[in-house]
């Protein structure tokens, strides 16, 4: 196996979620691929048929907004991003090798499409746990169901008329030289 490129690891924590979708924005793959982002960008423009909404999308001024406090990045100012970012889902990402054109875009591409693999497997796992759980919620529900009942009888009020006693009581005395003894009720 080769050397990575761009650690996997690396890759993973630049994957966010916007619009319910997994992308990579357009200034972390530039990064990756070793390119400027306009550089990117302009590539993108020129072959814009290649990108339908579902591959590419550029964020709304609140999307951006929401996002830069979400990471915590300072306010724009001099230097700062002309436009906002596009966000590029994993059919993106692999359209853009075809876009790129280089040696280290293919390798960069591979690397991310393994990395978008390794989340839908983690995000399969979760749901598989969670059905495992609801399964045991399940099962346990039903067989503590009779100490849950003997609960809530305790728990009850006593019925109209009745009276509740709490304690202990003196049992009748079992005739001549017996005992009395003391029973719960």
């Amino acid at each position: 196996m080769t050397h990575a490129l761009v650690p996997p690891g690396r890759i993973e924590r630049r994957i966010i979620v916007i619009r319910g979708e997994n992308v990579l924005l357009d200034d972390d793959l530039a990064r990756m691929y070793g390119v400027e982002t306009r550089a990117l960008v302009q590539a993108v423009k020129r072959n814009v048929k290649r990108f339908p909404p579902d591959f590419m999308f550029q964020l709304s001024r609140e999307e951006f907004e929401a996002l830069r406090a979400q990471l915590g990045s300072s306010s724009q100012g001099w230097g700062g991003r002309r436009y906002l970012p596009h966000a590029f889902t994993e059919q993106g990402v692999a359209m853009l090798s075809s876009v790129l054109r280089s040696d280290r875009a293919v390798h960069v591409n591979i690397e991310i499409v393994r990395a978008f693999v390794r989340l839908r497997r983690m995000a399969g796992s979760v749901t598989e746990l969670r059905r495992k759980v609801d399964a045991l919620e399940q099962k346990y529900d039903t067989q503590f169901r009779v100490i849950f009942d003997a609960i809530r009888e305790l728990m009850a009020p006593p019925a109209p008329g009745e009276k509740h006693r709490i304690g202990f009581r003196p049992e009748p005395p079992a005739g001549p030289g017996g005992s009395a003894g003391h029973r719960a009720r």
